[in-house]
This record gives structure tokens, C-alpha cells and sequence, in this order.
């Protein structure tokens, strides 16, 4: 007997569990359980502990991860976990996308803390964040709410420390013990993290499909849930009836 998986939401950078819009698509057809990231962890594989503490109850659960949830996820079904039947991956990357001088920014993130912080890094950021497409989206999003979300979810200490946790992350020589099937939901417009990184884990896991989202752009959780929702449905649906999905499309 087919049993329905619980629908586990990883969240991103900001740390942000998942709120009742995010999740209303997707919980009238399956169980749902956010989270909140833990404060100022410096490594990933200590969030994919956080995690698997989260799901250790779970015979049966997707994990669904956003941006910073999805490197989060990743390296969790890396340890090919029982219980794990598949991935929904959106905004994520197998190794660091930043370019050379962000990393050194990086590693000195630790001293910017305050007014610096709020008024300089979250503005930056924010606008690394944002699309030509949010303006139009289901929910309209600018740079400030991205800002906001920030300023009310995330202290300095734990920016700083994701920061850090992802400047020497590169698993692309593992995806390959990626052994249920793998959705990757990609933006049009990613500013933040590139096209690339969607190819790298396109190409690297056995049994990934990616669905490209026309007119979004890398914050399409905040700005488009009612399409983010539906395409990890139509996945969903997949998974009794294929064990291997590979390709590519639009929507």
C-alpha cells in the first residue's frame, strides 16, 4: 500500500520557516511540516543534522528546499537517509557560486555587524535577491520586503555564519548518491546564485528533472507560491508511477 509522504520544508537563507501562503497549495493534498533554521551554525552539514533531528519520526517524506534550504537538503539525501523518497530542490547549488571577490567578502563578513549590517550588507543583498519580474508577480515583492525579511528573521551573527558555511561547500563528486528522484525548480531570472548551478545538478544526479519557471525570479517562495506549489505537485504525482524522471521543461 502507498503510503502519502510529509512534505518537509527546508527554509532559505533567511532562516524563515515557511508561512500559511507558502504552504496553503500544498497542504490540502499532503502533511506539511516547516521549521526555522537554527541561529549562527557555520556549517552545512550541522543545518542537515538540524534536519535530520526534524525528520527522524518521518517513515515517508519529500524534502522541499529553498535556496539555502535546498544546498540544506541536498547534503542530507546525500546520506541517502531511509525514509527519504524524493527531493524538490529550487535556487540550490552543489558547490559555491560566488565569484572570487564575494568569498573574500565573505570571510571578513564576520565584523559587519549593526547599521553596517541593516543598512549596508541586507540592501546588497536584497538587491541580489530581486527580479524584473516581482513587480508583477501573484505577490508583489521589492527590494525592500527582501530587506524586511532579513531584518526580522535573521541576526547578523547567523547571516555571517551562513555565509561562512558555504564558502568551502562543494559536493559535485557526490551527487551521484542521490538515489531518489530529484525535481530542481529553476527561476528565468536568478541573480543570485546564475543558470549554471541548475545545470550542475541537472547533469550530476542520477535521476533529476528540471522545471524552468517562466517570469520568476529567485525568490519566486515569496513571490509566486501558488505556481512554486503547483509544480511540486505535478511532481509529486510523479513519483508512484516513475522512479527515473530526466529532462527539461517550461512553465
Amino acid at each position: 500500500m502507498t503510503t502519502t509522504p510529509t512534505l518537509v520544508t527546508v527554509p532559505c537563507f533567511s532562516g524563515a520557516p515557511w508561512d500559511d501562503r507558502q504552504l496553503s497549495p500544498l497542504k490540502a493534498a499532503y502533511p506539511v511540516r516547516t521549521m526555522r533554521l537554527p541561529e549562527a551554525l557555520d556549517d552545512v552539514e550541522r543545518y542537515a543534522d538540524f534536519v535530520a533531528a526534524q525528520v527522524a519520526d518521518l517513515s515517508d517524506y519529500v524534502l522541499v528546499g529553498d535556496s539555502f534550504g535546498a544546498v540544506i537538503s541536498l547534503t542530507l539525501a546525500l546520506r541517502q537517509p531511509t525514509g527519504l523518497r524524493g527531493l524538490v530542490l529550487s535556487g540550490g547549488f552543489a558547490a559555491n557560486p560566488l565569484p572570487a571577490w564575494k568569498n573574500t567578502f565573505g570571510r571578513n563578513a564576520h565584523h559587519i555587524t549593526g547599521a553596517l549590517y541593516r543598512n549596508g550588507t541586507l540592501r546588497y543583498h536584497a538587491a541580489s535577491l530581486a527580479s524584473k519580474y516581482d513587480v508583477g508577480a501573484e505577490v508583489p515583492h521589492t527590494k525592500e520586503d527582501y530587506r524586511q525579511l532579513f531584518l526580522a528573521n535573521t541576526p547578523a551573527e547567523s547571516y555571517n555564519a551562513r555565509v561562512a558555511s558555504v564558502i568551502s561547500f562543494d559536493v559535485r563528486d557526490q551527487l551521484g548518491k542521490v538515489d531518489v528522484p530529484t525535481l530542481l525548480i529553476t527561476p528565468e531570472d536568478d541573480q543570485l546564485v546564475g543558470e549554471q548551478a541548475a545545470q550542475v545538478l541537472r547533469d550530476g544526479l542520477p535521476s533529476a528533472s528540471e522545471v524552468i519557471l517562466n517570469n520568476t525570479g529567485h525568490m519566486f517562495r515569496f513571490t509566486h507560491p501558488d505556481l512554486y506549489g503547483r509544480t511540486i505537485l505535478n511532481f509529486l504525482a510523479t513519483l508512484d508511477t516513475t522512479s527515473d524522471v530526466v529532462g527539461k521543461t517550461s512553465q
